[in-house]
């Protein structure tokens, strides 16, 4: 086993295969910032604006009081902070009309679609053909998947190609195919387990292996869903993990993105503390670092991937997600790594995350340089808020790492290191994602006659983008112009049409 106990100690197997000290449990939570919006009334709230200590003995545990009072010394900052415990517990009082609300839209939005439109709807009840949505089914699509209705993958593109150093097969991990095939899995893990399975088998014609549940300590329910394909069903090349995002309907998903904790793991760095709550690792309650969490989604997916990975002796894999799950796609080989996991690591192909939230600080970033290299890639469209939080600065110190492909309003990429504006809250960035959100409005109605018929956008997308006009960063995060970013790009990326031993995706 990677890790295991002696002599009260905890050992991780080291790279070059000699044993070396963990912290144990006990000890491994050194320093750890956590903000409760749960303690407290809105009168606490509103004291805490006049009298900071208030915030201190209500709203904030950390190990160091003192360091609190160094850090946020500011006006500004403090109000971030409370100004986030505001909008969190907003979010916790309409969680059950917002989920009644969002449930009874995707009802309507599948009867509309199944029924073939609103005229077709009064017609068939008329003639008693109405088709009522079965909830679950694999006919049933969630609200994400209605925005976009695409589900077959780009082309008949190559994510196997031969290699001409050993002849073997790999993952073409610069090629369009694959970062496609990333992004469509990420939108289909907002789906449901039979809209999942049918997806991958009649539209991708590849294997559905498992899809998954699990619990998250922090919403209190089994909320981290994520699911598990292979290309083929025996002999694999490719075996890719997608988690997915945050629900628009979700509250439990958005108090977590607005949440500012941050738990720090020694030799890795301040990771956010919901994420790691997210994958089963901490709990806030208790914020000792767990090291084996049964019937979490870290372990769950570690000794899963491991069986596959021994079924499949050639296999690599893919991790992928967008908005929250691109952020849990990148934190699960940080903690492999963490756990000595050196076997897994050596066989993971590569990290798409789209539209994926900061996850730790600086040190995180180092520490992943190391060991994940040129195998993530971050991808971003134009003024998407949610790269761009939680902030970067001297206090809030979330910073990202590795390679950012941006793509902007023209759908055109480049690489960098970091998005323009990278803090969204500025008065010059606000004003250009206003001026660009009527734009891509005024776009949606062309895209047919400017790109095909593929790119026909829905009423319901053409709604989400007048939205955007308000507020420009949230109608930049729906995964619909992530694909479009990826179809219509013209790089010098990889896109395939045949090669030989190559393995053929369905095409659209």
């Amino acid at each position: 086993m990677p890790i295991h106990r002696r002599n009260g100690s905890i050992l991780r197997r080291g790279r070059d295969g000699n044993e070396e000290k963990i912290p144990p449990a006990s000890c491994f939570s050194q320093r750890y910032f956590v903000v409760r919006q749960e303690k407290g009334s809105f009168f606490d709230l509103l004291v805490s604006f006049v009298s900071w200590r208030r915030a201190e003995q209500v709203f904030l545990e950390d190990d160091s009081p003192e360091w609190i009072r160094e850090k946020l010394d500011k006006w500004g900052h403090r109000c971030v902070i409370l100004i986030s415990i505001f909008v969190r517990k907003l979010i916790y009082v309409v969680r059950k009309p917002m989920k009644f609300f969002g449930l009874k839209v995707n009802y309507l939005l599948n009867l509309l679609d199944q029924n073939g439109g609103v005229l077709r709807l009064f017609f068939n009840i008329l003639i008693g053909r109405l088709v009522v949505p079965e909830i679950g089914s694999d006919t049933f699509i969630g609200i994400i998947g209605q925005l976009d209705r695409r589900m077959d993958l780009y082309r008949r593109g190559n994510i196997i190609h031969t290699s001409t150093a050993g002849g073997g097969n790999c993952i073409d991990f610069e090629s369009k195919a694959v970062m496609d095939l990333c992004m469509m899995a990420s939108k289909l893990a907002y789906e449901n387990e039979n809209v999942v399975r049918s997806v991958i088998s009649d539209h991708w014609e590849m294997h559905f292996d498992e899809f998954y549940n699990c619990w998250d300590d922090m919403e209190m329910s089994k909320s981290t869903q994520m699911f598990i394909l292979s290309d083929k069903a025996k002999d694999a090349d490719l075996i890719l993990v997608s988690f997915r995002g945050t629900k628009p309907f979700d509250a439990d998903d958005w108090i977590t993105d607005w949440d500012y904790s941050w738990y720090e793991i020694p030799t890795i760095g301040k990771v956010h503390m919901g994420f790691l709550e997210a994958l089963g690792i901490v709990n806030r309650d208790d914020p000792n670092f767990s090291n084996c969490v049964e019937n979490k989604a870290y372990t769950v997916l570690r000794l899963k991937l491991k069986s596959l990975l021994e079924e499949h002796p050639r296999a690599e894999f893919l991790l992928t997600g967008h908005s929250l799950g691109g952020a849990l796609a990148i934190l699960f080989p940080i903690l492999l790594v963490y756990h000595g996991e050196w076997e897994l690591m050596s066989r993971m192909s590569g990290i798409y995350t789209f539209g994926q939230p900061r996850i730790g600080d600086e040190e995180v970033g180092n520490f992943m340089k190391v060991h994940v290299r040129n195998r993530y890639r971050r991808v971003v469209y134009c003024n998407d808020a949610v790269p761009r939080l939680p902030y970067d600065d001297e206090i809030f110190f979330f910073k990202h790492f590795g390679t950012c492909i941006y793509f902007n309003r023209k759908y055109q990429e480049m690489e960098t290191e970091e998005v323009p504006n990278r803090n969204y809250l500025t008065i010059r960035y606000l004003l250009c994602a206003h001026l660009n959100a009527f734009w891509e409005f005024l776009r949606s109605f062309s895209m047919t006659k400017r790109y095909g018929s593929e790119y026909k956008e829905s009423n319901l997308s053409i709604l989400f983008r007048f939205f955007g006009l308000f507020m420009p960063g949230l109608s930049a995060h729906a995964p619909r112009d992530y694909i479009n970013s990826i179809r219509l790009c013209n790089t010098g990326r990889r896109d395939y049409s045949s090669t030989a031993g190559s393995s053929d995706l369905r095409t659209t």
